[in-house]
């Protein structure tokens, strides 16, 4: 075989291999419930070609949005557990659809929270029902893995929940 035919050969080659390899993947995210009435999954599946987005933890913002965090003064200005819920979910969702996703796309939440000074404990009754406000709803039908976790304090004395999470969609 002459030496440009070799060359061209080898070149057809490997850019064929090269078109096989850069083509994406079938996306695939999958999400189990055992039981549909729940409103946590069991667990859910990322697989290959799935365009992810991790969220840091988010915090309240004070009840008053006039205030700043530095006029935060005590709990009651930025809300009880499911009223600092709401508006870390609120803040994840304006997180999510700046970059494309939505609440449907929430993979896996950890929540982080902290004792309610007025209880005593941890407040996750409180969490629960600002969580149901996003998920199992007419809005958002699906719901995500989810761990929640007691913790001594957060970034501030009067946070009594941080919200973290992971988004998955189809690229």
């Amino acid at each position: 075989m002459p030496a440009h035919t070799a060359i061209k050969t080898a070149l057809g080659v490997a850019t064929g291999l090269a078109l096989l390899t850069a083509a994406p993947a079938m996306a695939q995210v999958t999400k189990y419930q055992s039981n549909p009435s729940a409103l946590i999954l069991d667990g859910a599946e990322v697989k290959a070609g799935t365009d992810l987005f991790f969220l840091s933890g988010q915090l309240a913002s004070p009840v008053d949005p006039k205030k700043g965090f530095a006029d935060v003064k005590s709990v009651d200005d930025l809300g009880d557990t499911k009223t600092q819920t709401i508006s870390a979910l609120t803040k994840i969702k304006a997180l999510l659809e700046s970059k494309g996703y939505t609440m449907a796309d929430l993979m896996k939440l950890t929540l982080f929270v902290a004792a309610d000074p007025k209880l005593g404990k941890m407040d996750f009754a409180g969490a629960s029902e600002g969580f149901k406000q996003f998920f199992k709803t007419t809005d958002n039908p699906t719901t995500v893995a989810r761990s929640t976790f007691q913790v001594a304090a957060l970034a501030g004395p009067y946070f009594l929940i941080e919200i973290e999470g992971i988004a998955a969609k189809k690229k």
